[in-house]
C-alpha cells in the first residue's frame, strides 16, 4: 500500500498516553461505584447465589450415582432429579436478576464517567485542544470509557465469582481426595507463568491498537466535515487511500493483539485440559484400587472442570480485559488529569504584580463599563514561538479599535487574549482597571461577545442557535434580536420558521444567513465588549449591506475590537492598529495614518475596495 505525504499518516506520538499501573486504574475507576454500591452488592450477591446453587450440581450428581443408582434406590431417584432441577432453576433465577441489576449498574456508571470526561473537556483551555484531533477525543469519550467501565463492572463481578468458584471447588476437591486435589494443582505454576507473561507484554500491543483506532476516527471525522472540499477537488480516491491506510494500521494493530491471544488462550486451555487428564488418570487408579467411589470421581471431575479450570480460564479473559482497560484508562485519564482553564487562570493570577491588579475581584453580577487596556502584553505559543510583543492599546468605553495587518500578524491572537482563551505570558490586560487574571472566567466571558468571520452554528434549530446567546431569553427577545440582525425575514420564509434545523455547522444556510444568525446570538447576549472578526469578506453586495446594518446595531454602545478585512470598516474606527510580525507598527485614526504616509497609507492607495490581506500581499509582491 502506498503512503501519501501531506496530512500525515499516524497519530502524533507527542500525545501518547502511557498505561497506568493496574492499582491506580482500579482505584480511580472504583470511585464511580460509590453512588451505586447497593447495585454493586446486588450484582455480586446474585452472582454468588447463582454460583452456590451451581455448586450443588456435582454434589447431587455424586449422590445420584453412588447413593441412588449404585444402591438401586428407586424411590430416591425422582426426588434427587427434582432437587437437581430445582438447583438449576434457582441458579438461572439469580443469574437473570444479576444480569438485570448489572445492566442498570453498568449504564449508570458509563453515564457518570462519560459525563465527567465530557465535562472536564469543556473546562480545558483551548491550547489543550489545538494539537488534538476531534476524532481522537470522540474515541476517548465513547470507546475508551466503555473499555474502562468493563474493567469496573465485568471485572469486579466476574473476578469475584471466579475466585469464589476456585475456592469452593478446592474445598470440595480436598474433601473428596487431598491426593487427587494436589494432582489437579500440577498445571498451576504454568498457568500463573503464562498469565504473568501476558500481563507484562500486553500494554504495548493494546496501546498501539487504541492509537490506531483514534487515528482512523480522527481522519473519518475530518473527511466527513470536509466532504464538499473532497468532492470539489476530486480527491475521493486519494482520501479513500488515506482512510485505507489508517484502517490498515488498525487492522495490523488488532492482529498483533489477537496473535498474542491466539497463542496465550489455547495454551492456557491446554494446560487446563492437561489437568483434567491428570485427574482422570490418577482418579481412575484410585477408583480401580477401591480408594475412591465412581460418583466421587465424577463429582471431582465436575468441580475441577466447571469450577476450577473454567474459572481460571475466565480469569485469563479478565486479564485481557484488564490490559485493554489499562490502555484505555491512560487515554481517559489524560483528559481527567489535564489542568482546567480556571486553575490555569488562577495560577496566572498569582503571578500578577500588585500594581497591575484591581482593588478586589468583581462580583458575579458585575457588568463592565467597557474600558479595555493592554499593557506591555507579550504572548508565545511555546518556546521559540513568539506571537505578540510589546502590545499596548487603550480603548475607552464605547470605542472601536480596528486591527489590520497581513495574515499571521497576530490580530486573532491579540483578540483571543481578552476573553482569556490563552493566558498572556508578559504584561497585563485590564478591563475597567481589573486585571483579567483577577476576574473569574465565567464573569469575564459574560462581558464579551464574539462574532467570528466563519460563523459556527450548532446542529439544532434556529431558535436554539440564537438563544445560545442567553438561554433564559423569551420568544419576544429572540425575535427582537433576529430583527436587529436582519435575519427575521428569511427565517419567517422557512417552512418551519424558527424551528427549522440548520444542519451540521449550519450547512442548510448560506454564508450570509449564518453570519446574521451569529450576530443575532451576540445581540441577545448584550455584552458590553465585542470582538468582531469582520464578517463581510465572503458575501455578495446585497448580503454585505444587510450584515453591515446588523453590525452597526451590534457595535452601538459597545467597546469593540474589530479584525478588519475591508477599508470601509476602518474609516469609522476610533483607533486603527496596524500589526506586522506580532507588533503594532502604526496607530492612529484613518486620517492620521494617511498623513503619516506609512504602511497604512500605502495600503489605502492600492485599492479602497480590496480586502486588507490582499492589499498586504500586493505590497509584498511590489
Amino acid at each position: 500500500m502506498s503512503r501519501h505525504p501531506g496530512f500525515g499518516t499516524h497519530s502524533d506520538p507527542t500525545f501518547r498516553s502511557e498505561p497506568r499501573p493496574t492499582g491506580e486504574v482500579v482505584r480511580r475507576v472504583a470511585v464511580y461505584l460509590r453512588p451505586y454500591r447497593w447495585l454493586a452488592v446486588g450484582t455480586v450477591g446474585c452472582a454468588v447465589l447463582s454460583l452456590l446453587f451451581g455448586l450443588v450440581y456435582p454434589k447431587l450428581t455424586r449422590f445420584l450415582i453412588d447413593e441412588v443408582i449404585a444402591q438401586q434406590r428407586h424411590e430416591a431417584l425422582t426426588p434427587a432429579a427434582l432437587g437437581l432441577l430445582g438447583a438449576f432453576f434457582l441458579r438461572e433465577v439469580f443469574n437473570s436478576l444479576r444480569i438485570r441489576i448489572n445492566n442498570r449498574l453498568e449504564q449508570n456508571v458509563i453515564f457518570d464517567m462519560r459525563r465527567d470526561v465530557y465535562g472536564r473537556m469543556q473546562r480545558l483551555p483551548l491550547e489543550w485542544f489545538d494539537p488534538r484531533a476531534s476524532g481522537d477525543l470522540m474515541t476517548r469519550v465513547i470507546e475508551d470509557v466503555n473499555n474502562v467501565e468493563r474493567l469496573l463492572i465485568d471485572g469486579t463481578e466476574q473476578g469475584t465469582v471466579a475466585v469464589l468458584s476456585i475456592i469452593g471447588a478446592l474445598v470440595f476437591m480436598f474433601s473428596y481426595s487431598p491426593a487427587l486435589a494436589m494432582v489437579a494443582l500440577i498445571p498451576m505454576p504454568f498457568l500463573v507463568s503464562g498469565a504473568l507473561w501476558y500481563t507484562l507484554t500486553a500494554h504495548r500491543r493494546y496501546r498501539r491498537q487504541r492509537e490506531a483506532a483514534s487515528a482512523m476516527n480522527a481522519l473519518l471525522m475530518d473527511n466527513l466535515q470536509g466532504i464538499r472540499q473532497i468532492k470539489s477537488f476530486g480527491r475521493e480516491a486519494y482520501e479513500d487511500e488515506r482512510f485505507a491506510e489508517r484502517a490498515d494500521d488498525l487492522r495490523r494493530g488488532t492482529l498483533v493483539v489477537m496473535r498474542a491471544w491466539a497463542w496465550y488462550s489455547p495454551a492456557m486451555q491446554f494446560l487446563g485440559a492437561m489437568g483434567i487428564c491428570l485427574v482422570l488418570w490418577f482418579g481412575g487408579r484410585l477408583v480401580l484400587d477401591g480408594r475412591l467411589a465412581v460418583g466421587e470421581l465424577v463429582a471431582f471431575m465436575l468441580y475441577a472442570g466447571m469450577f476450577f479450570y473454567e474459572p481460571i480460564g475466565r480469569l485469563h479473559g479478565l486479564n485481557q480485559m484488564l490490559q485493554s482497560a489499562r490502555a484505555a484508562a491512560a487515554r481517559v485519564f489524560d483528559i481527567m488529569d489535564a489542568p482546567d482553564e480556571q486553575s490555569t487562570h488562577q495560577v496566572a493570577a498569582s503571578d500578577v504584580q500588585p500594581r497591575l491588579r484591581g482593588q478586589s475581584p468583581p462580583t458575579p453580577d458585575w457588568r463592565a463599563q467597557g474600558e479595555v487596556e493592554y499593557k506591555d502584553v507579550g504572548f508565545n505559543y511555546g518556546p521559540g514561538k513568539v506571537a505578540l510583543r510589546d502590545i499596548n492599546l487603550h480603548a475607552k468605553p464605547g470605542e472601536m479599535i480596528a486591527l489590520v495587518g497581513p495574515t499571521g500578524a497576530g490580530k486573532s491572537t491579540l483578540a483571543s487574549l481578552l476573553p482569556a482563551f490563552y493566558e498572556v505570558t508578559e504584561g497585563a490586560i485590564l478591563i475597567d482597571g481589573y486585571d483579567i487574571r483577577d476576574i473569574p472566567l465565567p464573569v469575564l466571558r459574560a462581558q464579551i461577545s464574539l462574532v467570528s468571520q466563519e460563523a459556527f452554528l450548532f446542529n439544532g434549530t434556529l431558535r436554539e442557535n440564537i438563544a445560545f446567546g442567553r438561554l433564559d431569553a423569551t420568544e419576544e427577545e429572540i425575535i427582537a434580536a433576529a430583527r436587529a440582525a436582519n435575519c427575521h425575514d428569511f427565517i419567517e420564509r422557512l417552512p418551519e420558521g424558527y424551528n427549522s434545523r440548520v444542519g451540521e455547522r449550519g450547512v442548510k444556510l448560506s454564508v450570509g444567513e449564518k453570519q446574521r444568525v451569529s450576530i443575532a446570538r451576540a445581540l441577545l447576549k448584550n455584552a458590553p465588549i465585542l470582538i468582531l472578526d469582520e464578517a463581510t469578506a465572503s458575501v455578495d453586495t446585497a448580503t454585505e449591506q444587510l450584515i453591515q446594518q446588523a453590525l452597526e446595531r451590534l457595535l452601538t454602545g459597545r467597546t469593540s475590537l474589530v479584525i478588519a478585512h475591508r477599508l470601509s470598516t476602518i474609516v469609522r474606527a476610533d483607533q486603527i492598529l496596524v500589526m506586522l510580525h506580532g507588533k503594532i507598527v502604526e496607530r492612529g485614526t484613518h486620517q492620521e495614518l494617511l498623513a503619516l504616509n506609512g504602511l497604512y497609507a500605502k495600503l489605502a492607495r492600492i485599492q479602497n475596495t480590496m480586502l486588507i490581506e490582499e492589499g498586504f500581499e500586493q505590497m509584498a509582491i511590489r
